[in-house]
């Protein structure tokens, strides 16, 4: 085989994925120094294609970040002024009243937002600075010279789908820096890679997952109250899954509804796409969306391990940041704002080495940050509410993780201690001989859809004669294991329909749709077998969110 000769850059800093994590690491470098070098790397077509999220923003990291954002005209603009929680149930609800939580809860004070138009605008303010940005630019591999992470290789299209060199074969380019900061989001393929060749999570617990699907509605605009919030807990899902759903009224008339399906759900058969859909026939929310309309669609993974499940964020010449690291909280249902501290603790890091002349070593100093710092106190009085509702279910949490939660909000001690999650989200998938199927109702086209229907709402797009960048490691696992064992639960926790189980004269036969997927991980994740690896597709191919 010929050897590939890739041309190469150098930088100072190389940073990989274009959300708020990567982005705050690259202003607050240049704040810090402005004659460092700096390239931020995308693999949507453009900031933000790619960002997904609620999003109700905490303004921690953007005030730290640059505290005069609301005179820059940082699109954060719909304050929260009503924050409801209710528990469903199939035909009614009960509202939970805001008192008993603990005020970490409050939702009074933050910003309804998509974070896709915030990363946007963080983009002018990088490029103004002199940040060089290229987006459409899949971070396919990294360069390792001996231990030490020193670039990636960005940029390779024109493989045909063998994984040849076909005629229109670019090779990519090396970028190569003093440090490489990994922004890539939640269950990346780089930081997947780093995670297991320097064995970063021995010692904590394993990551937990979430699924969340969202959609965009236009509706009408005698039933829009702009700041509202609305979070929701029990049906439809029931014992059947944690989870929850979210309901945010933006400006314009649009309302923001998603739904959060925990990934450690036993039964095989459940569906979460269309446990999203039943969802939106509830009356509470089927009265909102009547007579609007949705105008989009997407999905992805959230982190919801926690504070027990961070892994060590560095290795030599390269760290974690943001949802590659798992920030999030999970009761906040927040992690934006830990992104962009993460980005800022590790920029400060960075610079501080490369002015010290400590090219390439472990960025210490932004570990420690992590977990002294602003992150660690937004996440250690919450720890326990995943590991409790995941072994006592949702009444418990809220009482017992409730009672955690406030203890440790006036004290800074939490009586439970730090529980543990256990099981991976594969490792919790059950036999589908152990559970009953689930019924579920054909989507109406009028408040819920087919899943393509939806899909082609998130205007995916994917070349398709590239090769698959969902890779089996055992093509034969999904027949041989999965299908007799698990009723190859790929058709159904996939909120893109990008598997199927295909009947033909043979017998069945795995598909994979790779054109349709929106980049959630969720197979990454879920497989019972473990036998889904999910990497980058072509640089600008997947989803191309206009505002989510």
């Amino acid at each position: 085989m010929t050897e590939i000769v890739r041309e190469s850059m150098e930088y100072d800093v190389v940073i990989v994925g274009g959300g708020p994590a990567g982005l705050s690491a690259a202003i607050r470098l240049k704040q810090v120094n402005p004659e460092l070098s700096v390239v931020l790397l995308e693999k949507g077509s453009e900031i933000g294609a790619h960002i997904l999220s609620g999003a109700v923003l905490d303004t921690a990291g953007l005030d730290k970040l640059i505290p005069d954002w609301k005179e820059r005209g940082a699109p954060v603009e719909t304050e929260v002024n009503e924050d409801n929680f209710y528990i469903l149930g199939e035909g009614g609800q009960m509202r939970v009243p805001n008192w008993p939580m603990p005020p970490l809860m409050s939702n009074h004070g933050k910003y309804i937002v998509s974070m896709g138009n915030v990363c946007r605008w963080l983009a002018e303010q990088a490029e103004a600075l002199e940040v060089e940005i290229f987006p459409g630019m899949a971070c396919s591999q990294l360069v390792y010279e001996g231990d030490r992470v020193a670039g990636v290789v960005a940029g390779e299209m024109g493989l045909e789908p063998d994984g040849t060199p076909g005629p229109q074969y670019e090779p990519g380019m090396e970028l190569r820096g003093k440090y490489v900061l990994i922004a890539e989001g939640v269950r990346g393929s780089l930081a997947k890679e780093l995670i297991g060749k320097y064995d970063l999570s021995a010692g904590h617990e394993p990551q937990k997952f979430g699924l969340g699907m969202k959609e965009i509605w236009e509706i009408d605009p005698a039933k829009a109250r702009p700041g509202t919030v609305t979070h929701t807990m029990g049906w439809p899902l029931g014992k059947n899954a944690g989870g929850g759903s979210f309901i945010y009224h933006m400006g314009g008339n649009q309302v923001v509804v998603g739904f959060v399906v925990h990934l450690n759900y036993a039964n095989p058969h459940l569906y979460p796409y269309m446990e999203f859909q039943r969802f939106k026939h509830h009356p509470l929310v089927a009265d909102l969306l009547e007579g609007g309309k949705r105008v989009a669609y997407g999905a992805r993974a959230i982190s919801e391990g926690g504070w027990q499940s961070i892994p060590k964020l560095i290795v030599p010449g390269a760290a974690l940041l943001g949802c590659s690291a798992g920030l999030v909280n999970v009761p906040r249902i927040k992690g934006n704002h830990n992104a962009m501290l993460s980005g800022i603790a590790a920029a400060e890091a960075t610079a501080e080495a490369i002015a010290a002349g400590r090219e390439g070593d472990e960025l210490a100093a932004y570990e420690a940050e992590i977990r002294s710092g602003d992150v660690a106190r937004d996440l250690k009085p919450v720890r326990n509410v995943k590991p409790v509702w995941s072994r006592l279910g949702l009444t418990a949490s809220l009482a017992l993780g409730g009672f955690d939660m406030w203890v440790a909000n006036l004290t800074g001690w939490n009586p439970l201690g730090t529980w543990k999650h256990g099981k991976t989200d594969a490792e919790a998938t059950g036999k589908a001989a152990d559970f009953k199927v689930i019924d579920y109702p054909r989507p109406d086209g009028k408040l819920s859809f087919d899943r393509l229907t939806n899909v082609s709402f998130s205007f995916t797009n994917h070349e398709e004669s590239q090769p698959c960048h969902l890779r089996l490691r055992d093509p034969s696992v999904p027949i041989r294991v999965n299908l007799p064992e698990y009723a190859e639960p790929a058709q159904r926790y996939c909120p893109a329909g990008v598997y199927e189980v295909l009947e033909g004269e043979d017998g069945p036969k795995f598909q994979i749709n790779f054109q349709n997927c929106v980049h959630c991980k969720t197979c990454d994740i879920k497989d019972p077998s473990q036998n889904i690896d999910w990497t980058t597709p072509q640089g600008g191919d997947g989803p191309n969110y206009p505002n989510m």
